[in-house]
C-alpha cells in the first residue's frame, strides 16, 4: 500500500470546499473478468472500475509509461517532497521521484518506476519502487511495488511487496481517467497483504500547503479492506498530483506537499537504478 496510503487539518464537510493549512495512503466458480478501460473497450466501459478481488483482462498494448493524467502527471524527473506528521507526532520526510526507468510487469504491461523514500531525522525508514502505467482512456493503474523497511540502517521487512500477475496479485486504479463524484475502485489487491480501495468524494476542492494554494482539487476517501479502522482523505491538485493527506482513523498522520520540482536526468536515472536502501539523492 505504498501509493501513499500509509503516509500521504480537518475535513469540515465532505463534498464541500476543503481547506487545510500546515507547516513545512470462496467460490468454486471463478468470477468473469471485468471489462475495463485500457482493454480496447467501448466508451460505456469508462465508468466501470475494478472492485475488490474481481479479475480483470488488460491488453498490454493499450498501456503507456507516458503518464499525463492531469491529476497526477508522472513525467520522468518530477519530484515531490512531503512532510508527514505520523500518528505519534514524529516528523518524517518523504521524497517521491519519477525515474527514467521502466519495468515489465508479470501481467505483460510495461510500467513507469517511481522511487518513494521516507526518512526520520535523516535516517532511512522506508524505501520503495512503485510501478504505474496509464491506459488508453487516461486512467492510471497501480501495478505493484518492491518495498523495504529499515531500522538502524538494516533492512527488517519487505512486507507489502507485490507484483500484478504474481501469486494472484491484481492491479488497481490509482486515478480514474475522468474522475466523477461517487466513483469507487480497487487501488490494489494482494490477498491479506495489500487490499486498498479509493472513492472520489468531490472534484471541486481546494487546499493550502507549504508548496502553495491549489484550486479544483480532487478529494478521495481511501480505505483498506484488511484494516477496516484505517481511513484517509487525500487531495490531488491538477497539474501536480497529491498535495495533502489527512489520516483521520487508524493511527495515520497528516502529510503536506512542501516542494514540487523537476530534477535533472542523472538524478531521475539514479532514483531508478540505485538499490533500495542506498541514497540516490546525493547524485
Amino acid at each position: 500500500m505504498k501509493h501513499r496510503m500509509k503516509i500521504w487539518g480537518i475535513v469540515a464537510t465532505i463534498g464541500m470546499t476543503v481547506a487545510a493549512c500546515g507547516n513545512v495512503s470462496t467460490s468454486t466458480t471463478a468470477a468473469a473478468p471485468a471489462t475495463l478501460p485500457g482493454s480496447a473497450t467501448t466508451a460505456a466501459a469508462l465508468a466501470q472500475l475494478p472492485q475488490g478481488s474481481e479479475p480483470v483482462e488488460l491488453n498490454p498494448a493499450d498501456f503507456t509509461t507516458e503518464i499525463d493524467n492531469p491529476y497526477w502527471p508522472m513525467t520522468p524527473g518530477s519530484q515531490w517532497t512531503y512532510v508527514e506528521i505520523d500518528g505519534e507526532g514524529n516528523e518524517q520526510r518523504v521524497v517521491v521521484t519519477v525515474t527514467t526507468e521502466t519495468k515489465e510487469i508479470a501481467n505483460g504491461i510495461t510500467a513507469r518506476v517511481i522511487r518513494d523514500t521516507v526518512t526520520l531525522d535523516g535516517e532511512l525508514i522506508e524505501d520503495t519502487f512503485d510501478w504505474y502505467a496509464q491506459d488508453a482512456s487516461g486512467a492510471i493503474w497501480y501495478l505493484g511495488e518492491d518495498t523495504a523497511e529499515f531500522e538502524n540502517g538494516e533492512m527488517v521487512s519487505t512486507g507489502g511487496s507485490f507484483e500484478a500477475g504474481v501469486d494472484g496479485a491484481l492491479p488497481g486504479i490509482i486515478m480514474p481517467a475522468q474522475p466523477t463524484d461517487g466513483m469507487k475502485y480497487r487501488q490494489e489487491y494482494y490477498a491479506g497483504e495489500a487490499e486498498d480501495n479509493g472513492e472520489i468524494l468531490s472534484t471541486e476542492e481546494q487546499a493550502d500547503v507549504p508548496a502553495g494554494h491549489f484550486d479544483d482539487a480532487i478529494l478521495t476517501k481511501d480505505t483498506i479492506t484488511i484494516q477496516p479502522d484505517v481511513l484517509e482523505y487525500k487531495l490531488y491538485a491538477r497539474g501536480v498530483g497529491p498535495v495533502l493527506v489527512f489520516g483521520v482513523s487508524g493511527g495515520s498522520g497528516q502529510e503536506e506537499l512542501v516542494e514540487f520540482k523537476q530534477v535533472d536526468e542523472a538524478v531521475a536515472q539514479a532514483a531508478g537504478t540505485t538499490p533500495l536502501g542506498e541514497n540516490y539523492l546525493s547524485q
